[in-house]
């Protein structure tokens, strides 16, 4: 039986869009942001601050020598919320929905401190709630110290969450994330990113009774 519902983030808790953080980090003087940022999975100077090995202040360096002046902390978190498209509001009433039915909810993103200094804070939903009001807990791969779809961070959160995998349901528009997740025996759903997910999950649920 599921006890626990995990989500991920971008593409599940709010649609977002990759061309509109490489158009904010253009924006900032960033010749070819591309060449730094993907659309699922980071690497470089951004995925040392996913994975928990980079601080705010090594990639504010790297970046600010690639752009070519001087930016600060708030500069980079408003590129890099560029990620976040839309705050679905069925999103965030389907969340506390399911905590109302006595689930457990968490996040579980692979995500950075630029990122969640936003999330976390509250201009989040615009009702003055962080993403953290929404949840029980918050499994960030920087701060867990591994990254999706790696199996320590799955394994990380069952355990932590006192947990058999099997009791976990997470929902994760990636694929591969959704599959290395299944492969320890979680219970899976795999959207499409930036769609209405609530139906799937209230069936599924109700299945699961």
């Amino acid at each position: 039986m599921i006890k626990t519902i995990a989500f991920d983030m971008g593409g599940v808790v709010f649609s977002q869009s990759y061309d509109q953080a490489v158009a904010r980090f253009r924006e900032l003087g960033l010749a070819d942001p591309t060449e730094y940022i993907d659309p699922f999975h980071q690497s470089g100077i951004f995925g040392s601050i996913e994975d928990g090995t980079g601080t705010t202040d090594e990639f504010i360096a790297v970046m600010n020598k690639a752009i070519g002046r001087e930016l600060g902390f708030d500069d980079y978190v408003w590129a890099i919320q560029g990620y976040c498209l839309e705050q679905p509001q069925r999103n965030m009433d389907a969340i506390l929905k399911v905590r109302e039915m006595g689930y457990r909810t968490v996040l579980l993103s692979n995500t950075n401190p630029f990122m969640m200094h936003w999330a976390d804070s509250e201009a989040f939903d615009g009702k003055g709630h962080g993403i953290s009001w929404y949840f029980d807990e918050l499994y960030t791969s920087y701060t867990c110290g591994c990254m999706k779809p790696g199996n320590e961070i799955f394994e990380q959160v069952a355990r932590r969450e006192g947990l058999k995998p099997e009791e976990i349901l997470f929902i994760d528009d990636s694929k591969a994330n959704v599959a290395a997740a299944a492969a320890l025996g979680y219970q899976v759903m795999c959207p499409e990113g930036n769609t209405d997910w609530t139906g799937e999950l209230f069936e599924r649920l109700a299945a699961d009774r």
